[in-house]
C-alpha cells in the first residue's frame, strides 16, 4: 500500500532535496527552516499521524494530547510562523496559565507556582517563610543561568571541543558541574521548597540529583516567558506546523517507516523505507532517537564516535507510564497542571534512575486540559492524563502483565487525594507504557527522553547536530544538543541554520 502523502509535490520541483526522518517538533521545525532556506523537504513519519511524541489520541468524544502539554518559550514557535511570513497567533491560540501548576506534597500542603514574583513570594511565605529571601536569590541565579545557558548557548552548535572549552569557565561559575538540587539547596532550606525549585529536570528526562545545575534555568525561563497551553490541545501546534511545511511546498508522508539511511563515500545520500522504496536526498535530517539513528539506521561502522558499544554504555533517561482517561463528571477544584509528590523524593528517583526498579510509591503529574479548554471533552465531562515517571526497560519490568495493576494503584491514589469517586465516573481509558515508547516511537530501552541529561552527555559530549562522521547527516530532537523539552528540540532545529549549507550550495539538478 502506498504511504499517504499530505501534499504531493510537482514532479518538476528541482530544488535540492532534504529528507527529514520523523515528525516530532524537532523534525517539523527543521523542515520549516530548511524549506525557507531553499530546500524541497520531505518529512517521513512512521506513524499514521504527525507529531511523534506529540501525537493526539481521540476517543469517546475526548481529545488527549499524547505527550507534551506545557509550552514555554513560545517565541520559538512564533519564529517559525514568522519565517513563513505569518503570525502564529492567527493560527494557534496559546493561552497563558496562572498558576503554572500546583504542587501537592505528601503531607497535603500545596504550593501554586506563579509567574508573578509577588504572588510567588506570598505562596512561599505561606509554607516556608524563612526561605523567601533565599528564593529571591535563587531566582537571580536562575536568571543568570538562563541568560547564558539558554539565550546565549541554547541555539549554538557544539561541534568542536573548543566550543566546550570556551564556555567551561561559565559552566564552572554557574555550578554546571553540580546538580540542580545541590544548587537549589544552597538558597533554601525547606525540603518542600527544594523539591519545588529542583524538579524541573524531570520535564526533560533528568534526575534533579544528577542533572547539571544548568537546568536551574527553567525556573526563570518560566517566569520570563510564562507557561502556556495551546487551545484545542498541543496537537494544534503540530497541525499548524504541518500546514506551514505544506505552504512552503513541502511533503509530509505518513506511514513511511525508514529502515536505513543510505551512506555512500562517507556521505548520507538518501533513505530506504521498510517497504523497500528508496528516496534520494542531498541532505538527511534525523529526528529519530539518536541511539536509533546511530544504532539502527546508519550502516554499521560508518560512525566512529557512536559505535554500538558506546551506545550500550550510554545513560538513558527514565521512561513514563501514562494513563489517559475521561470522566462523566467534572472536577472544577483541580487546576490545569498538578504535580502530586509521593512520600519519598530522592529515594524514589534513585529507584527510577539508578536501581531501575518499580517502586511501590510514586509521584505523579496530572493534566486536566478541560480546566482551560472545555471543548476537549463532551459537555459536563473532564479529560485527564496522569503521568508517572518509571524506570526504562533496562529494569526488566514486564509491562504486558502489570500495566493494569499499576493503573489501578494510580487510580486509587487519585481517588484518595484529588478525584473523589473517580472509579465510578471513568468513561474512557487508554494506557501508554515504556514498551510503547520502544515499539511505537523507536526509543531504545523505552527511554522517553533519549539520552539522560547529565553533564557528561551535554553540549559537546552529546551527539552533535551535524554528524561527526557522516557528511550531510544532521540530527535534531531530544537526544542531540541542547536536549529534550519543547524549547530544547525547537532550538536543535534552529542550530541547523548554522550547520546546514544553504540550498544554493548544491548544484541545480
Amino acid at each position: 500500500m502506498t504511504a499517504p502523502v499530505r501534499h504531493p509535490l510537482p514532479v518538476d520541483d528541482r530544488r535540492p532535496h532534504a529528507i527529514v526522518i520523523g515528525s516530532g517538533f524537532g523534525g517539523l521545525a527543521a523542515a520549516i527552516r530548511l524549506s525557507v532556506r531553499g530546500y524541497r523537504v520531505t518529512v517521513l513519519e512512521k506513524l499514521d499521524q504527525a507529531g511523534g511524541r506529540a501525537r493526539v489520541f481521540r476517543q469517546d468524544g475526548f481529545t488527549f494530547d499524547a505527550g507534551p502539554t506545557i509550552v514555554t518559550a513560545p517565541f520559538l514557535f512564533d519564529e517559525l510562523w514568522a519565517l513563513c511570513g505569518k503570525r502564529r497567533a492567527d493560527h494557534v491560540d496559546l493561552v497563558p496559565l496562572e498558576p503554572f501548576y500546583r504542587l501537592r506534597f505528601n503531607d497535603g500542603s500545596t504550593l501554586d507556582c506563579s509567574g508573578d514574583p509577588d504572588v510567588m513570594r506570598a505562596n512561599i511565605a505561606r509554607i516556608a517563610p524563612d526561605d523567601v529571601a533565599g528564593y529571591d536569590r535563587f531566582m537571580l541565579k536562575s536568571e543568570e543561568i538562563c541568560r547564558i545557558g539558554f539565550e546565549q548557548l541554547g541555539h549554538v552548535p557544539f561541534g568542536s571541543v573548543l566550543d566546550m572549552l570556551r564556555v567551561a569557565p561559565d559552566l564552572i561559575r554557574l555550578s554546571g558541574h553540580r546538580s540542580v538540587h545541590h544548587l537549589v539547596s544552597r538558597y533554601v532550606k525547606d525540603e518542600r521548597l527544594r523539591i519545588a525549585l529542583s524538579f524541573h529536570p524531570l520535564f526533560v528526562g533528568g534526575n534533579p540529583f544528577t542533572a547539571s545545575a544548568i537546568y536551574g534555568l527553567i525556573a526563570f525561563l518560566e517566569r520570563r516567558w510564562g507557561v502556556h497551553f495551546a487551545r484545542g490541545g498541543t496537537g494544534r501546534l503540530v497541525s499548524g506546523l504541518v500546514d506551514l511545511i505544506e505552504g512552503q511546498g513541502g511533503t509530509v508522508r505518513l506511514g513511511a517507516d525508514v529502515a536505513r539511511i543510505v551512506v555512500a563515500d562517507g556521505r548520507a545520500t538518501g533513505v530506504v523505507l521498510a517497504s523497500g522504496e528508496a528516496l534520494a536526498a542531498d541532505i538527511v535530517v534525523s529526528n529519530a532517537d539518536v541511539a536509533w539513528t546511530y544504532g539502527r539506521l546508519v550502516p554499521e561502522g560508518t560512525s566512529r564516535r557512536w559505535r554500538p558499544a558506546k551506545l550500550a554504555r550510554a545513560a538513558y533517561s527514565m521512561s513514563l507510564f501514562v494513563w489517559y482517561f475521561g470522566t462523566d463528571r467534572q472536577y472544577p477544584a483541580v487546576p490545569h497542571h498538578t504535580i502530586l509528590l509521593g512520600p519519598r523524593y530522592r529515594a524514589l528517583l534513585d529507584d527510577i534512575f539508578r536501581r531501575k526498579v518499580l517502586a511501590d510509591d510514586f509521584s505523579l503529574y496530572l493534566h486536566r486540559p478541560t480546566a482551560t479548554d472545555g471543548a476537549l471533552a463532551p459537555a459536563g465531562h473532564d479529560a485527564f492524563y496522569v503521568l508517572s515517571p518509571v524506570p526504562n526497560l533496562l529494569g526488566g519490568e514486564d509491562w504486558g502483565t502489570m500495566a493494569e495493576t499499576y493503573r489501578r494503584r494510580v487510580e486509587a491514589h487519585l481517588e484518595a487525594t484529588l478525584l473523589p469517586g473517580l472509579k465510578d465516573h471513568i468513561v474512557s481509558s487508554r494506557l501508554l507504557t515504556p514498551v510503547d515508547f520502544r515499539d511505537e516511537l523507536n526509543a531504545p530501552h523505552g527511554a522517553a527522553f533519549s539520552l539522560e541529561p547529565v553533564l557528561t552527555q551535554s553540549a559537546w559530549f552529546r551527539p552533535h547536530n551535524r554528524s561527526e562522521d557522516i557528511a550531510h547527516l544532521y540530527l535534531v530532537g531530544a537526544g542531540t544538543h541542547p536536549g529534550a523539552g519543547l524549547p530544547g528540540v525547537l532550538s536543535s532545529a534552529k542550530i541547523l541554520d548554522e550547520v546546514v549549507p544553504h540550498a544554493s550550495a548544491f548544484a541545480t539538478r
